[in-house]
């Protein structure tokens, strides 16, 4: 069973009949002999609060390969993923993106991802930087290097700068694992909501105040963008 899925690749299109619907979650029949899962988050209309909203028993639907774990399990999405799928991004991995801001503080740079990364101005050369504005500008192109993604806000941070050996840092890349039932899962992110509350109330004082104002850049950028 796990061989079956392990050539399903994350963002994969795949064809499923939904065989179940409860308060949260499907499960479709893809084929390999497991069903996938489904969840309401996934379903690709953000403004549908239902699953009926969108597909019925029985019905066959078009989606994609959102996660896979080794033991099989598969959870889908309805929307079209980005050029490059949040789960396949590892530090270290390389790309070529756009400048798409600017600001005091770095850059946020476009390379397929489903939002921006940031380049801190320390990170823009391998020499000093004054002022990102020295470096880059709005619409051109760079090669950038991730030196860290963050789960929970989707943030990534990237380098400009030329490749040398680091120290090994683990991404803080919280994600919830692939259930092996809907209940499961339930379970899985009552539990993950409560470790976000106890982690939200620790202080994180500048860095943290930083982080927010880089958040509320990026999405004024974003909203931008889409106008």
């Amino acid at each position: 069973m796990a061989e079956q899925t392990s050539a399903l690749a994350v963002g994969a299109e795949v064809t499923g009949t939904v065989r179940h619907l409860g308060l949260y979650g499907a499960l479709v029949d893809i084929g390999t002999g497991q069903d996938a899962l489904l969840h309401i988050s996934q379903l690709g209309q953000k403004e549908a609060r239902k699953f009926e909203e969108v597909v019925q028993p029985a019905c066959e639907i078009k989606a994609y390969v959102y996660r896979t774990r080794k033991d099989g399990h598969v959870a889908l999405t309805m929307d079209k993923p980005p050029a490059v799928p949040w789960q396949t991004i590892r530090r270290g991995d390389t790309y070529t993106g756009e400048v798409i801001r600017i600001e005091d503080f770095g850059v946020f740079v476009d390379f397929g991802a489903e939002r921006p990364g940031m380049v801190h101005v320390s990170e823009m050369a391998d020499g000093f930087v004054r002022s990102p504005g020295d470096v880059a500008s709005v619409g051109q192109v760079v090669e950038v290097r991730v030196i860290k993604k963050n789960g929970r806000p989707r943030q990534i941070d990237l380098s400009m700068k030329s490749a040398v050996e680091e120290a090994a840092i683990e991404d803080d890349d919280e994600e919830e694992d692939v259930p092996t039932a809907m209940a499961q899962a339930f379970q899985r992110a009552m539990r993950s909501d409560d470790a976000d509350e106890a982690r939200a109330t620790q202080p994180e004082n500048a860095r943290k105040n930083h982080r927010e104002k880089q958040e509320e850049i990026l999405q004024r950028t974003l909203r931008g963008a889409q106008a």
